[in-house]
């Protein structure tokens, strides 16, 4: 598996998003661990996941508590991010809460489901409009200054916010997290900006999304027949081509999903190909 970097430390440039196997539609616990165990097998080293993929309120930290059982045994090996400042609530509904005193409630929640004494990446999941970005992102300052969290990172920021959260943690912003998919290109600015400032970039639903991957059609899948490989493949790998920086975490709720994505690494396309898939 090809390795990308993550601050100072070298991860799988193809994770593993961990919110299919938590959310509604998610699979039984048994093929929840299987498909984890089987991005460990192949060559997974990190992966993503968040305090508030769950069905609603009442299982807040599903997928974490699930990660920590799938990787028992097996943590060192595997760098997990997570993220704080989504809430659930009744119904099934999503809440936003950018408080400074609600994240460093929620980085100790984490940090119990995970089982670790310190998250390896703790992401702002999404901007609150009710709370000033140079507050929640003071937040991740004083969890780093703390070392409860090894790196801090951003989630669903535009490239101003970008950079004022890279002021506020001192140039310690170690990976911005946004949506970008063949479907959803208007990410392209933050892409450029993290490329130029050497900071991770972690596409969330490169596929489209829960129930969109059928969609990739055109050029992804022309491209991939002729390679005899899939236009999931064919996707992930002409974002890793977008830069040195881009790792990408498609979801994955069957194990051969995530096999077939992490074979991405393997497949290389050529300048016209990539021409193609651009245009």
């Amino acid at each position: 598996m090809e390795k990308r970097r993550i601050g100072e430390v070298e991860v799988s440039a193809i994770g593993l998003g961990g919110m299919p196997i938590s959310v509604q539609g998610r699979p039984d616990r048994a093929q929840a661990i299987e498909t984890i165990h089987a991005a460990l097998e192949a060559g997974v080293t990190f992966i993503d996941t968040a305090d508030a993929y769950s069905l609603d309120d009442t299982d807040f930290g599903h997928n974490e508590e699930l990660i920590a059982e799938g990787l028992r045994g097996r943590s060192e090996e595997v760098f997990v991010a997570t993220k704080g400042g989504h809430t659930r609530v009744p119904g099934g509904g999503w809440g936003l809460d950018g408080r400074p005193e609600y994240l460093l409630k929620a980085v100790d929640g984490s940090l119990r489901r995970l089982g670790v004494d310190q998250i390896f990446l703790y992401q702002f999941h999404r901007p609150d409009p009710r709370t000033p970005i140079a507050e929640s992102v003071g937040a991740l300052k004083e969890l780093l200054d703390n070392g409860k969290i090894r790196y801090a990172g951003v989630s669903n920021f535009n490239p101003d916010e970008i950079v004022l959260a890279n002021e506020i943690l001192g140039g310690r912003l170690a990976a911005v997290q946004n949506q970008f998919s063949p479907l959803f290109r208007s990410s392209e600015p933050e892409l450029e900006l993290c490329a130029k400032l050497g900071i991770a970039f972690l596409p969330w639903s490169p596929f489209g999304g829960i129930g969109k991957a059928g969609a990739l059609s055109g050029p992804f899948k022309e491209i991939g027949d002729a390679h005899g490989v899939s236009a999931h493949q064919v996707c992930l790998a002409w974002m890793l081509a977008k830069s040195e920086v881009v790792v990408p975490i498609p979801g994955a709720s069957r194990p051969a999903s995530i096999r077939d994505s992490a074979a991405a690494t393997h497949l290389e396309l050529t300048a016209e190909e990539l021409s193609r898939l651009d245009g």
